[in-house]
């Protein structure tokens, strides 16, 4: 029996004491010595791993300059009268000025070269006509594009588009209402100025400058705008190619040459060239705006050949005049630009991205130019060389 208790009393102290359930407790039922604390050893551990911090007087720290902010809140910055000129010049587009410089001065050459005698070596050139007609084709090309700046922003044309030129309004740096007020101000200067250039040339010129007014409205003010009905190509032709070197050939002759339509086709076929690559490149942005165009129309595979045959034919023109027996073969130092015609051809036909674009348009640009004052210089020095030995005499005789 004693046995019995001992193994029983055994069997009760080995078991474990069950914890009695957690309890929450006030802070004033807690005596001090029931707060659980914890080892010192542990505590001093922590504190070794905590960084140590020093205090050091300011008084000898030199002074810090802060630098000028890179972005500026527009309320404080003001822009300076350099930096207006830039952007208005970036709106006016001056590298497609060229367009519209070259007809002139063809026009202008082809009017003077018929006057070239032996009595008069020199010929008859009126100077401040001349210089009159580049400013009225000037103020009508700036405003047109002033004016396509504002409509593609009311219809949503190249909002996004980077490599567009213009887009004042777009990029935010001009109100929408000053871009058209500057339009309207240079269409309305060019017009009147053209009025009073264009009366010596008769009528006719008058109607030319007209047809070019409407023009720069019609090509991109409409809803239906002349540039969504894939009539920019046609529109460029017809502009700065035959229309503005007739008018520039009128204001010095006052009347049309047989000859002059003929030698305007081919700056008009490379202005047409420029603006088909210029919509190769903004196929994008205008099919976003349910922009029609030839370049949408045809793809980049078919716009390709298009643009191909376009600048191709402008030398093919060159060599039907310069080629046969007895024409001005002189014209022919026009294929001189043969090697950025390559660039222009290579580029087109290896890049389908809108910056590979791009650059061929700025290319074909610098091409157009070099096209138009060559054909000038070759018409002009053909009709000098054979008066060069009579105008030495004639220098005299003026002297």
């Amino acid at each position: 029996m004693e046995d019995k208790k001992l193994d029983h009393q055994e069997e009760v102290v080995s078991r474990p004491k069950t914890t009695s359930p957690t309890k929450i407790v006030m802070a004033e039922a807690v005596q001090a010595e029931e707060v659980p604390t914890l080892p010192l050893g542990p505590v001093q551990a922590i504190s070794a791993l905590e960084p140590e911090i020093a205090v050091r007087s300011v008084a000898s720290t030199p002074v810090v300059t802060m630098p000028e902010p890179l972005v500026v809140q527009p309320s404080e910055y003001h822009r300076g009268p350099g930096e207006w000129l830039q952007i208005w010049k970036e709106g006016i587009r001056p590298a497609y000025l060229s367009l519209s410089l070259m007809p002139v001065l063809l026009g202008g050459v082809l009017a003077w070269t018929p006057t070239m005698t032996t009595a008069n070596p020199f010929g008859t050139f009126h100077l401040v006509s001349f210089i009159g007609t580049i400013l009225v084709v000037l103020l009508l090309q700036a405003g047109a594009n002033l004016l396509n700046d504002y409509y593609d922003y009311v219809h949503g044309i190249d909002t996004g588009n980077l490599l567009g030129p213009g887009g004042l309004i777009q990029q935010g740096l001009v109100k929408p209402t000053r871009v058209l007020a500057a339009s309207f101000a240079s269409l309305v200067l060019g017009a009147v100025l053209g009025l009073i250039v264009g009366w010596q040339g008769g009528p006719l010129v008058l109607f030319f400058g007209l047809i070019g007014l409407l023009c720069a409205y019609l090509y991109s003010a409409p809803k239906r705008a002349l540039s969504t009905l894939a009539l920019g190509e046609l529109i460029a032709f017809i502009i700065y190619g035959p229309l503005i070197t007739l008018g520039a050939y009128m204001v010095q002759t006052g009347s049309i040459g047989r000859n002059v339509l003929i030698y305007s086709i081919p700056l008009g076929l490379l202005a047409a060239a420029v603006i088909h690559v210029n919509n190769m490149r903004d196929l994008e942005s205008d099919a976003q705006a349910n922009k029609r165009t030839i370049a949408a129309l045809l793809g980049v595979t078919w716009g390709r050949a298009w643009f191909l045959a376009l600048v191709l034919a402008a030398y093919i023109v060159i060599l039907a005049l310069g080629i046969p027996h007895g024409a001005t073969h002189l014209i022919l130092i026009t294929f001189w630009t043969l090697p950025g015609l390559a660039v222009v051809v290579s580029g087109i036909l290896r890049t389908d991205a809108s910056p590979g674009f791009h650059l061929v348009m700025l290319e074909l640009l610098k091409l157009t130019t070099g096209f138009g004052i060559l054909l000038a210089a070759a018409l002009l020095a053909s009709a000098l060389y054979p008066l060069l030995p009579i105008i030495p005499f004639h220098l005299l005789h003026l002297a």
